[in-house]
């Protein structure tokens, strides 16, 4: 065992990794539907931490990764941070999520005041209960020690376990109906002309009066395929081949135009095939579709663009982004030309450009150094919520003159689990032997009040959301993971709530509740008056 703590004290890199690798293999482990994920890191690391006092690898390391894990969160979930303060929803799923997060951060301070908890652990417990690790290095941040990671620790399990719990008892009690007819993606459909009132009408004409998720793509006439254009004059007989974002848009289309005849178009490749590209190509990523000049002119459209894992119509505004993949319709002649022209390539995927990570990070830092004079409060600075603040403007931007903002999303994933995963490790391996010795000396009383205050935080939510707002399940469940924060929550919810709702909701809550956390966090210890 010596041998051991003598290998971990003085190789922290290796302690580091090693941890990050029993942490992932711990929260691989499933117990009903439960499982710790990437939180398990941290309890690895506590282990290793008491176990290797010295194995600590610097501070700075976990500062990197948790600024790294913001970032990636502000770009991809600025725009709908923003677009979220506009509509009702947005402002109400907000209130319902800041009620949470005050009630739990006021409890919090209670603890001090009744139950004589240090402050330390107070916050942590806080911060843990919220499954926010930004939260809690700013609270190690303010209070200079490592205290807060003892209590993040105890009411970390609760804070992932328990907003999954209410949500099962919920969804059992409530047993709200599913919507089987929720959008899955981009779907197509033929249909025959047989509206004679759409005779000599244009496409442009007949676009104009179809569902707005919906678009013409191609037509089949006199026995050939053609990709769509507004000027064409429509026969009836014609076969088109239209694209909609849900079932409903385009049986509706179909109705208005005539029969649906699938295969007509489909089955005759000669004229037209299907061609997906990467488009990773310079002088195309940034630019509106509108402005392309495609190699091939007018033998092909652009039928979609697959961002991530959605599928999006397109218009002639529409910018490319580095990772879009371009789903087209064209001539089989002519797809090394398209290939060539996009520069279709998958390492699109994971490309990005450093230029504006380092000066969106260096925006971030900046800001988060500011110190602005408070009244009773002092001097308060955001510190690293300076970095998700820059985030989510640049992502709500995503362009700035010549500079993406954007991340794909396979890389911006990778940056986000490996800051988090860094941080978490860091932050446990340091705080180790203090966590042993805490939860040794307190006993059951931390580990109810970590359980208290997950309590405080969702079960407002749940309740005014659902009872008091009449709010659907699907757009609760979605408050309530963005407020508590974890994205096994969200994925918990998914599976009650197939569709786009709970993911809109996590989107637009969780940053601005986590720059909520992280002020209450810096301004907490004026109040606490200790």
């Amino acid at each position: 065992m010596n041998l051991v703590v003598s290998l971990l004290e003085h190789q922290p890199f290796f302690a580091l990794f090693l941890t990050i690798a029993l942490g992932y293999l711990v929260g691989e482990i499933n117990v009903k539907g439960f499982s710790l994920g990437v939180g398990a890191v941290l309890f690895v690391a506590l282990a290793i931490g008491w176990l290797a006092p010295k194995s600590a690898p610097a501070p700075m390391v976990g500062t990197l990764g948790l600024a790294l894990f913001l970032y990636a969160v502000g770009i991809q979930y600025g725009r709908q941070f923003f677009l979220g303060f506009k509509s009702t929803y947005g402002r109400r799923a907000n209130l319902l999520a800041l009620i949470g997060v005050m009630l739990s951060a006021i409890t919090s301070v209670l603890y001090v005041k009744l139950f004589g908890v240090s402050e330390g652990h107070a916050l942590g417990l806080f911060a843990g209960s919220g499954t926010s690790t930004a939260t809690l290095q700013a609270a190690i941040a303010k209070l200079g020690s490592d205290d807060p990671a003892v209590g993040y620790s105890v009411a970390y399990p609760f804070g992932v376990a328990g907003p999954i719990l209410l949500l099962y008892i919920t969804y059992a009690i409530l047993k709200p109906k599913r919507d089987t007819a929720s959008n899955a993606g981009l779907s197509g459909l033929e249909i025959t002309l047989r509206n004679t009132a759409l005779r000599s009408k244009t496409i442009g004409d007949l676009t104009a009066l179809l569902p707005a998720d919906v678009r013409i793509v191609a037509r089949r006439h006199a026995h050939r395929n053609e990709p769509a254009a507004p000027d064409m004059i429509l026969t009836e007989g014609d076969a088109l081949l239209i694209v909609g974002l849900s079932a409903e848009s385009l049986a509706m289309a179909g109705r208005m135009i005539g029969d649906a005849e699938p295969g007509r178009i489909g089955r005759d490749r000669s004229d037209m095939d299907y061609l997906r590209v990467f488009a990773p190509r310079a002088g195309v990523v940034g630019r509106a579709l509108g402005d392309l000049d495609l190699p091939c002119d007018k033998a092909a459209t652009i039928l979609h663009v697959r961002r991530g894992d959605t599928d999006l119509l397109t218009h002639p505004d529409f910018v490319l982004e580095h990772g879009d993949r371009v789903g087209l319709l064209a001539p089989r002649a002519e797809f090394p030309a398209l290939r060539t022209y996009f520069g279709d390539s998958i390492k699109a995927t994971a490309e990005f450009s450093y230029i504006s990570i380092g000066l969106g990070m260096a925006l971030g830092f900046l800001l988060g150094s500011i110190a602005v004079p408070m009244p009773m409060l002092g001097k308060l600075s955001l510190g690293l919520s300076g970095v998700l603040i820059a985030a989510l403007i640049l992502g709500y931007l995503r362009r700035a003159g010549g500079i993406a903002w954007t991340i794909p999303l396979s890389a911006n994933l990778v940056l986000r689990n490996l800051g988090l995963t860094l941080f978490l490790a860091q932050v446990g391996m340091s705080s180790g032997p203090r966590f042993a010795a805490t939860v040794s000396q307190t006993g059951v009383q931390m580990l109810v009040l970590g359980a208290i205050l997950l309590l405080v935080l969702a079960l407002p939510i749940l309740l005014l959301g659902l009872f008091a707002f009449r709010m659907p399940f699907d757009q609760v469940a979605g408050i309530v993971a963005g407020a508590t924060g974890n994205p096994a929550i969200l994925a918990y919810a998914n599976k009650l709530a197939p569709g786009e709702e709970p993911d809109i909701g996590y989107a637009m809550i969780f940053p601005g509740m986590t720059i909520v956390k992280i002020i209450l966090v810096d301004i907490a210890p004026a109040f606490i008056g200790r």
